[in-house]
This record gives structure tokens, sequence and C-alpha cells, in this order.
């Protein structure tokens, strides 16, 4: 996974201390976890699983709220070549209202292979099959901000 340079539209900082959110963005369901950027390292929080995008908001709003970030994270889903697809601009989109709603810089990842390693971190924690299903976006969200965090400890 790599970090993609964003357009200014996502306001991008280098933050080097905070709360950091991260999102696995999907139609059905967004993953999200949580780390500090001094610790640099990342942990499973939640997933909404509704597609109303007023709800969705709704709880990310009290997350912002609780977690006080000063960065959030958004997996960006590329093709295995690399390009862009319709869920790629649906998740550019929901960057920008992050940024838009929340005023935070937003930082945008690649996340190819982020749900095999989560799938992967899962079956080592003895969570397999259907079980993985209600974890699986969370801890693919925990994969994409470990990996901003060990870009950003490979830049500083």
């Amino acid at each position: 996974m790599q970090l993609i340079d964003n357009e200014k539209v996502y306001n991008q900082a280098h933050v080097q201390s905070g709360t950091v959110l991260a999102f696995d963005f999907g139609e059905r369901r967004i993953g999200i976890a949580v780390g500090e950027h001094l610790l640099a390292s990342a942990n499973p929080l939640m997933t909404i699983d509704n597609e109303s995008n007023e709800i969705r908001f709704q709880i990310i709003t009290k997350l912002v709220s609780e977690w006080q970030p000063r960065l959030l994270v958004v997996g960006l889903p590329l093709s295995l070549d690399g390009s862009e697809h319709g869920v790629t601009q649906l998740c550019k989109k929901f960057a920008r209202r992050l940024n838009g709603r929340f005023n935070l810089p937003v930082a945008l990842i690649d996340e190819r292979y982020s749900s095999a390693e989560a799938s992967q971190l899962l079956n080592e924690a003895g969570i397999r099959g259907r079980a993985q299903k209600e974890m699986l976006d969370q801890v693919a969200a925990q994969t994409i901000l470990q990996s901003y965090f060990d870009q950003a400890s490979r830049q500083d």
C-alpha cells in the first residue's frame, strides 16, 4: 500500500502527533480504525453497516467528536493494476465530504490487499469463515492506518 498524492481539496498536512481515524470505505459497510500518530499503532474501532449517508455521517460525527482526530485516512480502492474504478470515485467523494464536513486533513492511501491482509490477521487470531464478516472491515481499516503510519515513519 502506498500514500496517494492528494488533490488540494483534501487539505493534506503533515501531521506528526495526535489521534488519527481511518476508514475502509464500502458501498454497504465502512470499517473504522483509530490510532495515535506518536505511537504509530492502529487498532480496529467499529464497522458502520448502513447504506444511508445520513446515518453514516451521524456516526462518524460522534466518533470525530469523541476522538478529536488531527487527521483522517481513507483507503482508496484501486484495481490490481492500479487503475481506478467506480468505487474509487465514490471513495474520493466520501473523502472530500469528510474534509468539507470536519475541516480536517484527509490522506488517501492505496488499500489494495487490505481485506486479504485483514482476513489473514483474523485467521491468525482464530476467527475464521463467516465469523470474520462483522470484523473484517474494521480490521481492514486498521491495516490501512498501520500502512499509513509505517510510511509516515519512513518519511520523517
